[in-house]
C-alpha cells in the first residue's frame, strides 16, 4: 500500500509539473500583448554602490528590547502552558488547494518566466479582507530543512480597513509541508502583551517581510511606534480558548480575531533616532554568510531616483541570545554590509553567494513585475519573456523572496497564491 500511495504522489507531482508549464506557456502568450511603455518601466538599475561611511550606515541601527520575562511569565501562567510548532501542526485542518484546482484568474500571479515547479492556491472565504504577506520555512529555521521532524511553510497575512475595524491585524498560516501533494494549515495570531502580561493585543502591521531562524520568527513592523521588527518565540505558541472576533481577554478566556493559537512578541527592534532612518520593509536570510545573516530592504516609490538601500544584520552566536541579531555592548544590531541599488520600487529581497535579487511590482495593477539580480561589480539583468522581450515576467504583487537551501527551492505567494521555483532556474532564465 505505501509504495502504491508513492507512485499515485509520483503520478500526481508530474501532471501538476506538465501543468504549471502549460500554465507558463499561457502567461507568456499574455506577456507578447504588454505595450513597449510597459516592456521599458524599469530602466536597467547597474551595479550595487556599497555604503561603507559611518553616516550612510548609521540609520540602518536597531536597538534590541525584550518584553520583561515577568511578563511573559504572566500570560502563559493565564493562558496555559506554552506549545510547539508540532501542535500547531497537529490542528492544521484547513487545505490548501493544487494549481489544477485554481482558478485561471488564481494562476495569473505565477511568474510568466522561469516557471513555477509547485503552486497552491489559498481559500477565497477564510483569506477574505486580508491582504499575503510575507513567507519563511523550516529552510530558514534549521539547517537541515527540517523543524524537528517537519517541513513547514509560514505564510503571513494582514487584515486590511481602518484600525477601528481590526484593520492592521496580522496572522500566519502553519502550514504542514510534509507531503506536497497535500498541504494543511491552521491560522496563528500575531500579538504584543500589554498592562505586564495580564492581556495582549494584535499585532498592528503589513506583514512584507518575515525570517524563522532558529527558535524566532521576526516580522516587520509597519505602525508609527518606532519599532522596526517584533520578536516571537516559536516555543511560545498559546491556544486561544474562545472562537470570537475580538483579541484578548474576554469573558470565558482568550480570544484571537477566529484563530486558534496566539503567538505573543518577546522582543523588538527600534529604528534609529534622526532623520533618515531604514526602516527594513522586506527581509530574507542568508546562509551563504558566516555568520548567517538577516537580509533587509526598503521600499522607495519608483517615482523617486535617491535608490533604496540594501542590507544585513549577522546573527548572534552566542548561545543565550539564539535567534537574534548580534548587538555590541549598548544593545544595537549594526549592518554587516550596506549597499544602494538604483533599482528603485523593488519589494521583496533575497541575497545568496553575493548576488541579490530584486522584485520589482508592475506599474499597473494586475500586471507581472519584474526581477532584478544585482551585485556590486556586474551590471544588473532581468529575465524577458514574450515575443518583445519584456521584463515584466516576475509574479503580479510577490512580497517575499524565501530561498530553501536544503532544496534549492525559492518560495513567495502572489495574492492567493503560493509557489516555489529552483533558485537555479531563476539564475538560468537571466542568462
Amino acid at each position: 500500500m505505501k509504495q502504491r500511495g508513492r507512485h499515485r504522489r509520483r503520478k500526481r507531482g508530474q501532471a501538476l509539473r506538465a501543468f504549471l508549464a502549460g500554465t507558463a506557456l499561457a502567461l507568456t502568450a499574455a506577456a507578447t500583448m504588454i505595450s513597449a511603455s510597459q516592456a521599458t518601466v524599469a530602466a536597467n538599475p547597474g551595479t550595487l554602490k556599497p555604503l561603507t561611511s559611518a553616516a550612510d550606515t548609521a540609520p540602518m541601527r536597531l536597538r534590541e528590547s525584550q518584553v520583561p520575562q515577568g511578563a511573559l511569565d504572566r500570560l502563559s501562567a493565564a493562558m496555559g502552558r506554552p506549545a510547539g510548532v508540532s501542535a500547531v501542526l497537529d490542528s492544521a485542518d484547513r487545505p490548501l488547494r493544487d494549481a489544477i484546482d485554481c482558478s485561471a484568474g488564481e494562476r495569473r500571479a505565477l511568474p510568466v518566466e522561469p516557471t513555477a515547479t509547485a503552486a497552491y492556491c489559498w481559500d477565497a472565504a477564510d483569506t477574505r479582507g486580508w491582504r499575503a504577506g510575507a513567507v519563511t520555512t523550516s529552510g530558514d529555521a534549521d539547517d537541515d530543512g527540517l523543524w524537528g521532524a517537519n517541513r513547514v511553510i509560514l505564510s503571513a497575512w494582514s487584515r486590511t480597513g481602518t484600525a477601528a475595524a481590526d484593520g492592521g491585524l496580522a496572522r500566519v498560516a502553519f502550514v504542514d509541508a510534509n507531503d506536497l501533494n497535500r498541504l494543511t494549515y491552521s491560522w496563528v495570531l500575531l500579538a504584543v502583551p500589554v498592562d505586564g502580561g495580564r492581556d495582549f493585543r494584535g499585532l498592528v502591521s503589513q506583514v512584507s517581510g518575515m525570517v524563522w531562524y532558529q527558535n524566532k520568527l521576526l516580522v516587520t513592523a509597519s505602525g508609527d511606534d518606532g519599532d522596526a521588527l517584533y520578536v516571537y518565540d516559536m516555543n511560545r505558541v498559546q491556544r486561544a480558548t474562545v472562537d470570537s472576533a475580538a483579541v484578548g481577554r474576554v469573558r470565558g478566556g482568550w480570544s484571537a480575531h477566529g484563530a486558534q493559537w496566539v503567538l505573543p512578541a518577546v522582543g523588538s527592534y527600534r529604528l534609529a533616532d534622526g532623520v533618515g532612518a531604514a526602516r527594513p520593509d522586506y527581509l530574507s536570510l542568508d546562509r551563504s554568510t558566516a555568520p548567517d545573516s538577516l537580509v533587509a530592504s526598503e521600499w522607495v516609490s519608483g517615482d523617486e531616483d535617491t535608490g533604496a538601500r540594501l542590507w544585513r544584520y549577522d546573527f548572534s552566536g552566542d548561545p543565550g541570545h539564539a535567534g537574534l541579531l548580534a548587538t555590541d555592548t549598548g544593545g544595537y544590531a549594526r549592518p554587516a554590509g550596506a549597499y544602494v541599488t538604483k533599482a528603485s520600487g523593488t519589494g521583496p529581497v533575497l541575497s545568496y553567494d553575493s548576488q541579490w535579487y530584486l522584485g520589482r511590482a508592475a506599474g499597473t495593477d494586475g500586471d507581472h513585475g519584474t526581477l532584478w539580480r544585482q551585485n556590486t561589480s556586474n551590471p544588473a539583468k532581468a529575465t524577458r519573456c514574450g515575443s518583445d522581450e519584456t521584463r515584466s515576467c516576475w509574479s503580479t504583487e510577490s512580497e517575499s523572496l524565501s530561498y530553501w537551501e536544503q532544496t534549492g527551492e525559492v518560495w513567495s505567494q502572489s495574492g492567493r497564491v503560493l509557489f516555489a521555483l529552483p533558485l537555479a532556474s531563476i539564475d538560468r532564465s537571466l542568462g
